[in-house]
């Protein structure tokens, strides 16, 4: 038998007050904090609050469902301040012991592109204390920043002891091969494994869903797509989305709740179970290996890190933070550390993509910003002004 896994991004980024470099704060205070509560507060109304409760019922009802999910650091802190019920809610799927909570990056941040893998460790222990803390759960399996894998990663994460890894199913990488089975990275005796998005069958959900009758297969229906379900073979169907895709990216006028609802339900009748990932990877033997010497990730058409590293301005952002690095360390202030970090969150790049088509179209479907290079030119204000401030404590 095939089992679902069914794994959801949770993250809200920080996001920037607009300021200019004549106007900034005395402090390292650079957040827009109406923005970020208002925006949590009507994602957490249209989609973590309805979500968790579906879902806790679904468990209810049958005894076999179970989810995962992984919560940005930068999640949890906001759910404590603007909404706590919504971190009280996640802490009631996690006393169901069918809900596993992932470990990640606290910052949703790109330190696994940095040469050194320091800051990554750092922000890896960071979300591993907040998750022993807020949810009590010690996470066993990894999901990088957006997917974001390579076999540099994949070592990294090994070398901590955790059991598995997600990634991208992409042809790039699997070639001819299934996504639906595990596999582990090819180099040597490699403990670790790694699970592969089905991202085909995930983007029905998550992309798909409300296309209306431009897509062939609208209505997509939860009788339907547990068929698809059936007929899939492997080890496991990884179906791996943003969690916002219930309620916020798909209103509940498009008929998602309703899906959600009766899908578990219509594939456990034909024979399709649930797992998690740690239950995968313990489960079962790698099929294969997989080479990945390039970065890959589950965003945009290309699945790589174009989505945060495509132009010029992306780069010097991305280059700037990562060299305040050292100079950060030495100065050792929490206040500053913490700044920086919120800085590495991976939306700030994204929004100031120049990318063309469909994936542009996805950009600014998130971004604050009328256009990437007004995104640009506040974030680097922002990176410019606490750089300052670093050299400035330093020269004390």
């Amino acid at each position: 038998m095939t089992d679902v896994c069914f794994y959801f991004e949770v993250h809200q980024p920080v996001r920037l007050r607009r300021l200019h470099l004549f106007n900034m704060p005395q402090d390292v205070d650079y957040w827009d904090h109406a923005k970020n509560r208002a925006i949590f507060e009507r994602v957490s109304n249209k989609c973590y609050i309805p979500t968790n409760k579906l879902l806790l019922d679904l468990m209810e009802e049958h005894p076999e469902f179970k989810v995962s999910f992984a919560l940005s650091g930068t999640f949890v802190e906001q759910a404590k301040k603007f909404r706590p019920d919504v971190l009280e809610s996640f802490r009631a799927l996690a006393e169901t012991g069918r809900a596993e909570f992932l470990e990640e990056t606290y910052y949703h941040s790109l330190a696994g592109l940095w040469d050194d893998h320091a800051e990554l460790k750092a922000q890896i222990q960071a979300h591993r204390d907040v998750m022993e803390k807020e949810l009590g759960v010690r996470p066993t399996f990894y999901r990088n920043t957006e997917l974001i894998y390579d076999n540099r990663i994949a070592k990294t994460i090994e070398s901590l002891g955790y059991l598995g890894i997600a990634t991208e199913g992409t042809e790039r990488v699997l070639g001819w091969r299934s996504p639906n089975y595990v596999y582990a990275p090819a180099h040597g005796e490699s403990k670790i494994r790694v699970l592969l998005k089905n991202y085909k069958l995930s983007d029905d959900i998550a992309f798909r869903f409300s296309s209306g009758p431009t897509w062939t297969e609208w209505p997509l229906t939860a009788p339907k797509y547990a068929d698809w379900l059936a007929k899939q073979e492997g080890h496991t169907i990884n179906l791996f989305m943003d969690y916002e895709t219930f309620g916020e990216h798909n209103w509940p006028e498009s008929g998602i709740f309703d899906f959600l609802k009766h899908m578990p339900g219509e594939a456990i009748q034909r024979g399709v179970g649930f797992s998690t990932p740690s239950e995968v990877v313990e489960r079962h033997e790698p099929v294969g290996t997989i080479e990945v010497p390039f970065a890959i990730s589950w965003a945009d058409t290309e699945r790589d890190v174009s989505a945060w590293l495509h132009n010029e301005m992306q780069q010097q952002a991305f280059n700037t933070l990562r060299e305040l690095a050292p100079y950060v360390k030495e100065l050792n202030d929490p206040a500053i550390t913490h700044a920086w970090r919120l800085l590495q969150t991976s939306d700030h790049v994204y929004y100031c993509t120049t990318k063309h088509m469909g994936d542009q179209d996805i950009h600014m479907y998130f971004s604050p910003y009328e256009s990437p290079y007004q995104a640009f030119i506040n974030l680097m204000n922002v990176i410019v002004d606490l750089k300052h401030k670093v050299f400035a404590r330093l020269r004390r």
